[in-house]
């Protein structure tokens, strides 16, 4: 037997999962999407273990991949929500056992909710395709087969090289402009807006989503800057620039146009996979009540270690969310909603990962579903609980924060689960590494936030780091549960017609 959960495969797999973990971070701050980490930790994995240790089999690499790519979902989970309640004031900075607690119980639920479902996605189901989990799979198939591993590796330095160049050029010297950008008013107060970031880390996003879904982002991205900002006129004041006149725009009312879109597209998503969520809840309900031991589930890990798991991260999370309303109603409230949609989400972003991969899993969708779901139960028992203001905020962002962790990591589970399908591995091996591997992950997100925010200028929220789904959140949190107005009319007249013509 080949030999699989190894000491080395197991340190070369945490180590990575801290390291893709911080650098996803990062990049999901500034460019408001991360990409899938499996097939370069693959890369990276078998050539450390033919370089470094002279050996390595297939089953060790396929380990390393999973450690990394649980810490690399993770991130995308942590930031695309948890700097929202920085943004609302219901946090001074990123407390690290909160951030923690989030991520490890968030992560840890996306890995446990996913499990029962590994047989209906991954073994019987003929229909998904994997597209990044076959295609990881046949990275740790050629290097077992003799092929150059060097060579297949030689990219990724070339591309780390070029991007360590660009940023020491840009940050340390100051000699390359991290962005261009101009604008112009006409007629009445009408703003046109042209400019561009310039980052290799935004040229290798759209090689690894690859053209067609990069094209749908440039897409978007033309159409709110060339004609949606001169469409919508002025901002009412004569006091900004033509410049910061495009970005009040941008930020007070295009940005709403993407509500409507992402809600929207996150339904359809949903209606369109209804069919494979069935099957997922009904696999479920047969294991839970003993209904199919012979189809070979003893090679997860077991029922009741998911049960006795699951119910303790649940008690934590809902002493995190006590901690963040102290009004015991509330709490439950939102431990309630929490578990309820983050089992929903798992199947969901678990079947999609199997049609589309996991870099192009639409998660902002399921998230924002998720936080106005729980911002209109939450504001439908303001009279009866009494909470209101920041401690309101908190509990809606705290159970968005749950359920993107756990729609983040179950579908890059099920993707990693795939493609150990696919090379012979334990599904119980693996699903241990994925455990590790959001553990080391989540350990490093509070640092990483803390170090970005308070070492960038304008913070997370500013233009070098946007998060834009962080500040996307923050903005509606503030509009249920403050003075604030928020565009409505963007988000459920523009923003659906928008979405609608995509999807049909």
């Amino acid at each position: 037997m080949h030999q699989e959960l190894t000491v080395r495969a197991i340190l070369l797999g945490l180590l990575l999962s801290a390291i893709m973990g911080a650098a996803n971070v990062y990049l999901g701050l500034r460019v408001g999407m991360t990409v899938s980490a499996s097939i370069p930790a693959a890369v990276v994995g078998i050539l450390l273990l033919r370089v470094v240790f002279r050996g390595g089999t297939i089953l060790e690499a396929n380990q390393i991949q999973t450690a990394a790519s649980a810490g690399e979902s993770l991130a995308a989970g942590v930031i695309f929500t948890l700097p929202a309640l920085v943004l609302v004031g219901a946090w001074e900075d990123f407390n690290w056992w909160l951030t923690t607690g989030i991520a490890v119980s968030g992560g840890l639920l996306g890995v446990l909710f996913m499990i029962p479902m590994r047989r209906v996605f991954v073994v019987d189901n003929k229909d998904l395709a994997f597209p990044e989990g076959v295609a990881c799979a046949e990275v740790l198939r050629a290097a077992e087969a003799g092929s150059d591993h060097t060579q297949n590796a030689l990219p990724i330095f070339i591309g780390a090289s070029v991007g360590a160049l660009f940023k020491i050029f840009a940050g340390f010297f100051e000699i390359i402009a991290h962005s261009l950008q101009s604008a112009f008013f006409f007629g009445n107060q009408r703003v046109f807006y042209f400019g561009a970031d310039i980052s290799p880390a935004l040229l290798g996003v759209g090689f690894i989503v690859k053209w067609r879904i990069a094209l749908l982002i440039f897409i978007g991205g033309t159409f709110a800057w060339l004609f949606c900002i001169p469409l919508l006129g002025s901002t009412g004041t004569s006091e900004l620039s033509a410049v910061d006149s495009a970005w009040h725009i941008w930020d007070s009312r295009i940005r709403y146009i993407g509500v409507g879109a992402m809600l929207v597209a996150g339904f359809d998503s949903i209606i369109r996979v209804r069919s494979g969520l069935r099957s997922a809840f009904l696999h479920v309900k047969d294991r839970l009540y003993g209904n199919n031991h012979n189809e070979g589930d003893d090679e997860d890990i077991s029922s009741r270690s998911i049960a006795v798991l699951a119910t303790l991260i649940v008690i934590v999370i809902a002493r995190i969310y006590f901690e963040f309303t102290h009004n015991l109603a509330v709490t439950l409230l939102a431990t309630v909603l929490m578990f309820v949609l983050s089992f929903f989400f798992t199947a969901v972003a678990s079947y999609i990962v199997g049609l589309v991969g996991s870099s192009n899993s639409p998660v902002s969708g399921m998230t924002i579903t998720a936080v106005l779901i729980s911002g209109l139960f939450i504001l439908a028992t303001t009279a009866f609980t009494g909470v209101k203001g920041i401690e309101a905020m908190a509990a809606m962002l705290g159970v968005a924060g749950i359920v993107c962790c756990v729609a983040c990591t179950s579908g890059d589970v099920c993707n990693d689960l795939k493609t150990g399908h696919l090379v012979g591995a334990s599904p119980k091996l693996q699903q241990r590494m994925q455990i590790a591997g959001v553990i080391v992950g989540a350990v490093v997100m509070a640092p990483v936030l803390k170090l970005l925010h308070e070492n960038t200028p304008g913070g997370i929220g500013g233009r070098e780091l946007a998060a834009p789904q962080a500040t996307l959140f923050a903005n509606l949190a503030r509009g249920f549960f403050s003075d604030q107005r928020l565009p409505w009319d963007m988000v459920w007249s523009r923003g659906w017609v928008l979405a609608l013509s995509f999807c049909f």
